[in-house]
């Protein structure tokens, strides 16, 4: 196992591109329905302008802003919640990657004082933590009881994959992730539009306060929070900003995918990456505390075009 980080390790750790592959552990799929906690918004595609031209970090290649055609999908309204993946692990067997290798990383902050130095650990406040993974996602003596509806984090991109095989779903490209989270805006650094925080309202779940040290959970929430909370998009989406980093099916470089979205632990004095064309990468096997993932459904896209727009079904508010 490699003892240098990924790619982006300061927003969420990589185990490494000379990482050893743990033996997969045999699926046993079975036919299901599996409707989102949010409910699928069905959008009917079309032209916009993906990208940023203004990205304070050159290497993420935002830019150029580009026209981009997508065809119509259906995407999850939330990301993939503990409880679902739950479901998933239990009916087929899965075990994720974290647990196949032992261990994952978590933020620092969420660990005590006294807690032993590990290798591995990317930056300062990334620690490589033994016994963590989706159901210990601080590690040993941590759960999820109270967290069936926050995003299921510790998981890989190949998780994703096999989540979603399981489902009758796949991962967004990167272009249909981050069409759907602009929800029709155009040149707008968040879903909602230009201001982060317009008439002082929080729109989102970021690290607020002093990073690392000192997170005041202005927003309400410390950690992750449920994958409905706060206002969803006009499209019907919540949370594509903020709380848990999110696989997308697309390489981001040789040996790495795409995550979009920032999450939980991103702040403005190092991390500016909780807007709608902000992207990273991260080897396919790594995982942290505040990397997960949404699904679509739709035929893999090709170049057709069709008319913009979208609607959500069975999701709150």
């Amino acid at each position: 196992m490699s003892d240098g980080p990924g790619p982006s390790a300061c927003c969420a750790p990589g185990r490494g591109r000379r990482a050893s592959t743990p033996a997969a552990t045999p699926v046993r799929h079975t036919a299901v329905t599996v409707e989102p906690h949010g409910g699928w918004c069905a959008l009917t595609g079309g032209a916009f302008l993906m990208g940023s031209d203004d990205s304070p970090y050159p290497a993420d290649r935002e830019g150029p802003v580009r026209q981009v055609t997508v065809d119509a999908f259906a995407i999850g309204a939330t990301a993939v919640t503990n409880e679902e993946f739950a479901a998933f692990a239990e009916a087929t067997g899965h075990r994720t990657d974290a647990e196949h290798f032992g261990w994952s990383f978590v933020f620092g902050g969420f660990l005590p004082d006294d807690f032993p130095p590990t290798r591995a650990a990317a930056t300062p406040w990334w620690r490589q933590v033994h016994g963590a993974d989706r159901r210990h996602p601080e590690g040993p003596g941590s759960g999820v009881r109270d967290r069936r509806d926050h995003p299921v984090v510790h998981v890989s991109h190949g998780d994703a994959l096999a989540y979603c095989r399981w489902a009758g779903a796949r991962l967004p490209t990167e272009a249909e992730w981050e069409y759907a989270a602009r929800g029709g805006l155009e040149g707008m650094p968040y879903p909602w539009g230009e201001e982060r925080e317009p008439g002082g309202e929080y729109r989102m779940n970021i690290f607020r306060g002093a990073f690392p040290g000192r997170n005041t959970a202005a927003d309400g929430h410390r950690g992750t929070c449920p994958v409905d909370a706060f206002p969803p998009n006009a499209y019907g989406l919540y949370n594509t900003v903020g709380n848990v980093w999110e696989w997308c099916a697309d390489l981001f470089a040789p040996g790495a995918r795409v995550l979009k979205g920032g999450s939980h632990l991103c702040h403005e004095s190092y991390c500016l990456r909780y807007r709608t064309s902000a992207r990273m990468g991260n080897t396919p096997d790594s995982s942290s505390g505040n990397t997960g993932f949404r699904v679509v459904r739709g035929p893999v896209p090709d170049a057709r075009s069709a008319d913009t727009g979208g609607a959500c079904r069975g999701a709150a508010g």
